[in-house]
């Protein structure tokens, strides 16, 4: 269980550890020794964990009595909780039968008490417990609900299941070999739950334009038409990829050099171009992506001229690449820079002419 938050006074506690019988408090700022000091506990958060933790000893409990199924460990988080079961698998039916079962021990209002007995009593061996600290020391702390549970636990604790409000059992998860995980909410978390849910709801009947129950096929629609969308786009650009490559070829004049830059491209409709105009006499320089900061880019020419600049490029573009046979493409993270690279592969090129 997380530990209690709160005020020394006027100042915070950052977090509270056990060393032994002690309990260690971590502030910002020195406290002055021997004065009286108001503590102010932080009990929303503090009623929050007795919600989930009784409400884990419940679970645990009934899960038992019902299926066998044994708790190994669980986690108290910060949205919700997880119960480790010691068996494979779990039924819908059967996780079903038991989130009706404890929310019928909380409807009954069963009691929740907490005795101390000495480390040596003989009544230790009767209550359900993972096993003491190797550094403990002074009574056991035992929590009793009143015909269904009791155990060792040092954990804060309602004093009566109505305090529960309700427990709402999420469904499972593969846990580890041969285990498995219920996830469940306690208490405020279940309506914290349903109005994050309920507000979910509102946003998508306002956008979709219809009732919740259709939300699920409205989504379905768009999701195939986005991917329509996204095939014909592809196609368009490979198209547009080859006009762009004619073109450049269809001018009398050989160029040695040529750049470009689409934002809405990708690495397909650049290796497009290159394999369009050839490389073996040209010098490519083809960017997409954003015209400023994070994009792709590809160059392509003479194996020697790449292999040569292309380390150097992506040095400018503040990314990383790699390439081989006449072709060095990597990601950009300062598309900003295009005109640095371009000016580096004009000088190149002017150099090499005769």
């Amino acid at each position: 269980q997380p530990d209690d938050r709160g005020l020394i006074g006027d100042v915070p506690v950052l977090r509270v550890t056990r060393r032994g019988p002690e309990a260690l408090h971590f502030v910002p700022a020195a406290l002055e020794p021997g004065v009286e000091v108001l503590l102010s506990l932080d009990w929303e958060r503090r009623f929050d964990h007795m919600q989930q933790h009784s409400g884990q000893h419940l679970i645990t409990a009934i899960a038992e009595q019902m299926f066998g199924f044994k708790t190994t460990s669980w986690e108290l988080g910060r949205q919700r909780s997880l119960i480790e079961l010691d068996t494979p698998s779990v039924t819908a039916e059967q996780v079903e039968a038991l989130e009706r079962s404890v929310n019928e021990k909380i409807r009954d209002r069963v009691p929740v008490t907490v005795r101390e007995l000495e480390a040596d009593d003989p009544d230790i061996e009767t209550v359900r417990s993972r096993g003491l600290p190797d550094d403990h020391v002074g009574p056991v702390r035992i929590v009793d609900i009143e015909g269904i549970d009791s155990n060792m636990c040092c954990g804060t604790h309602v004093s009566n299941l109505s305090d529960l409000q309700v427990i709402k059992l999420l469904g499972t998860e593969k846990g580890k070999k041969n285990k498995t995980n219920l996830v469940f909410l306690a208490g405020n978390r279940v309506l914290k739950s349903i109005e994050q849910s309920h507000s979910t709801e509102k946003a998508l009947t306002s956008l979709l334009k219809n009732g919740p129950g259709e939300h699920v096929e409205a989504v379905r629609r768009l999701q195939s038409s986005v991917k329509l969308l996204q095939k014909n786009n592809l196609n368009l650009l490979r198209d547009i990829a080859v006009l762009i490559a004619r073109d450049f070829k269809s001018k009398p004049a050989p160029q040695q050099l040529f750049v470009l830059h689409r934002k809405e491209g990708d690495s397909e409709f650049m290796n497009i171009i290159a394999n369009e105009i050839g490389t073996e006499e040209t010098l490519l320089f083809l960017t997409v992506g954003d015209e400023k900061e994070a994009g792709l880019f590809l160059l392509a020419g003479p194996v020697e001229a790449v292999e040569n600049l292309g380390p150097r490029v992506a040095e400018l573009l503040g990314g990383k690449g790699a390439g081989k046979r006449g072709r060095f493409q990597g990601k950009a993270s300062k598309m900003s820079r295009r005109g640095e690279v371009q000016a580096l592969l004009e000088e190149f090129i002017s150099y090499q002419s005769p």
